[in-house]
């Protein structure tokens, strides 16, 4: 340390340097200061008789807060169907057992506030399902529906790979209702479908909510030009009363100011809002003026939806007017004083801008891209150019030992604190090159390791392409975990992904090395979900992030019981049951029977998974295995 600190004093020593402190204080600090406090006094009067600002966030505000009340409500609703599908694709619930389906349906609707009728319907126009009346009571039903849940939905042309559909939105004598179908799909083919239907009952109720006087008007638009929700079907603000009831066209509701839309008058001083997708306009009636704002959302409904409000524009015409005429006294002094402030502020912030461009790479750990700061005469920032320089030369060094995604996971989770040993539910990886031993004997060191590396290139970027962490290397093995630092709950999934991106990455390398004269190598890998210590383990300033307990050790012996199990395979995958019990969509796979591990005083449930089935997204709920 003392030989640094000589360093850095010689480097310094013979430069001519002038303090930041005097600079800043002297030239620009008081050209600044002068214009900041004429704009503040100019500000601060301005704002206190201006509202403009505020209506503006406010409007932004009651819009997004209906978006979010829409997405809120349809959302729950498209979840309840996307989740149901996948018993009736994997034949947990079957079309031709409407019973037991019912009761799964029965539960869902039950469960789900926002679902009024929940319908499965086969090819050939045969449904069964659940309709909520507007008392709460439930009625599952087959064939017949009753009366009112009939035109609630609409089933729309599907295949067999089409997403989630929103139908168009239906009304009857109970109310309005949209509607979500997705396919139901066994071994490739589409069977039926299954339907959800959600009254806008509530979701009209929340947005009138939001409505925060007589001076302010919500309203939703479906169907391409349907008003569905209306904030003020009493009395509309023009005085005039509704011609009908809701829903009703536009044109012939009878608001006025809805009526004026395609004539209306755009205003581009709202950029804030036309960023984010909101539209303003003013609209002029026979009596007043008002201040629409309204903003297009897709997705619920064969058409997009338009959801706004609309508000007197006298409430903010004369605040713009007092607006512009106190910014102009301001204007010319503070051009001069910004101009002066601007040059003065590049000469001092060149070097701190090339300071925050080469801290951004080190931030992302893209040292190899760090370019070394020049030196200043300005002795604050020639003192954080040698001191940079140094810090940078340091992490270059130690950078090979620390892995750059375990280090980016802990900064991004709170540094030291995530990196505190902990106990968590786990899953844990543990490979192993079959007969590396002999495989080697032929290789001279250089070419082990060179072998070595490649093999554990592979390794690690199927880790990694997963999100989870590699441990460490033991020999020509790796142990690698999920679940920690950051906790997911598809660490089960992700896990059995990985084993599988490698199990194919190591069968293109065999091909290769076949076509080129050389052995296929073999690979054994077990699976283990449990309870483990991870955290920092060691002592003094020699520490590890690390995962231990008997968890890593039934990982290890499952890998090593690939030896009996699938002996002679190219790629042996073994999990137990406790990893198995997570994986609820995994269908590649065979039981391997109960095992005595090493160590372990209880038999073990294995099983054994194709290594090179395509990696998919799993479930996380539990298996069909749990039952068997």
């Amino acid at each position: 340390m003392n030989k640094s600190r000589n360093f850095l004093t010689r480097q310094k020593r013979g430069r001519l340097n002038m303090p930041l402190t005097r600079i800043i204080s002297l030239s620009f600090g008081g050209f600044v200061a002068i214009a900041l406090a004429l704009t503040l006094f100019l500000s601060t009067k301005a704002n206190y008789k201006n509202t403009f600002s505020l209506l503006n966030d406010k409007a932004i505000l009651i819009t997004q807060s209906m978006d979010r009340q829409l997405r809120d409500h349809f959302q729950s609703v498209e979840s309840a169907v996307v989740d149901l599908k996948p018993f009736f694709d994997n034949q947990t619930l079957r079309l031709d057992d409407p019973d037991t389906a019912l009761e799964r349906l029965t539960v869902a609707v039950a469960t789900n506030a926002r679902i009024n009728v929940l319908v499965v319907t086969d090819l050939n126009g045969d449904n069964f399902g659940v309709f909520k009346a507007p008392s709460g009571k439930l009625w599952p039903f087959k064939r017949q529906i009753p009366a009112g849940g009939r035109e609630t939905y609409m089933l729309p042309r599907l295949s067999a790979d089409s997403g989630p559909t929103w139908g168009r939105l239906l009304h009857n004598d109970v109310g309005q209702f949209a509607n979500i179908s997705v396919p139901l799909v066994v071994d490739g083919e589409m069977v039926g479908t299954l339907t959800a239907a959600s009254s806008l009952k509530s979701l009209g109720e929340s947005i009138h909510s939001l409505d925060d006087g007589e001076d302010s008007t919500l309203f939703i638009i479906a169907n391409g030009d349907e008003v569905v929700v209306h904030s003020d079907m009493s009395v509309f603000q023009t005085g005039e009363v509704p011609d009908g009831a809701l829903p009703m066209g536009r044109s012939a509701l009878g608001d006025p100011v809805l009526a004026s839309f395609g004539r209306e008058e755009a205003l581009e001083a709202f950029q804030k809002a036309a960023d984010i997708g909101i539209r303003v306009s003013r609209v002029e009636t026979v009596d007043d003026d008002f201040i629409v704002m309204r903003m297009v959302v897709p997705g619920y409904s064969d058409e997009p939806w338009i959801i706004g409000q609309y508000f007197r524009g006298v409430t903010m015409s004369g605040e713009v007017r007092r607006l512009m005429g106190s910014a102009a006294v301001g204007v010319g002094a503070l051009i001069i004083a910004v101009l002066i402030a601007i040059w003065m502020g590049r000469r001092v912030a060149r070097p701190l801008r090339t300071l925050a461009r080469q801290s951004e790479r080190v931030g992302s750990l893209s040292l190899d891209l760090v370019e070394p700061l020049p030196r200043s005469r300005v002795a604050e920032l020639d003192q954080v150019a040698l001191a940079f320089n140094s810090m940078v030369e340091g992490l270059k060094a130690m950078n090979p030992y620390v892995p750059r995604s375990l280090f980016s996971k802990l900064m991004r989770l709170g540094g030291q604190q995530a990196a505190e040993a902990r106990e968590a539910e786990l899953t844990i990886l543990f490979t192993d090159i079959v007969g590396f031993t002999a495989l080697s004997e032929d290789m001279s060191a250089t070419e082990t390791a060179n072998y070595l590396n490649r093999h554990f290139s592979i390794l690690v970027d199927a880790v990694e392409h997963e999100g989870g962490t590699v441990d460490k290397f033991i020999g020509d093995g790796m142990l690698a975990f999920w679940g920690a630092p950051d906790a997911r709950a598809d660490h089960a999934a992700a896990a059995v992904r990985t084993a599988r991106r490698i199990a194919n990455a190591l069968r293109q390398e065999n091909d290769a090395a076949e076509a080129a004269g050389e052995k296929r190598v073999h690979m054994r890998m077990g699976i283990h979900t449990g309870p483990a210590v991870v955290g920092n383990v060691g002592a003094l300033d020699r520490w590890n992030y690390t995962v231990v307990g008997d968890t890593v050790n039934v990982t290890e012996r499952l890998q090593t019981l690939g030896r009996e199990v699938g002996a002679g395979e190219e790629v042996v995958i073994l999990v137990s049951a406790d990893t198995m019990n997570r994986l609820a969509g995994e269908s590649a796979r065979d039981r391997a029977g109960e095992f005595s591990l090493r160590g372990r005083s209880q038999h073990l449930e294995v099983w054994k998974l194709d290594p090179f089935a395509e990696p998919q997204e799993l479930d996380m709920g539990i298996s069909p295995t749990a039952a068997e």
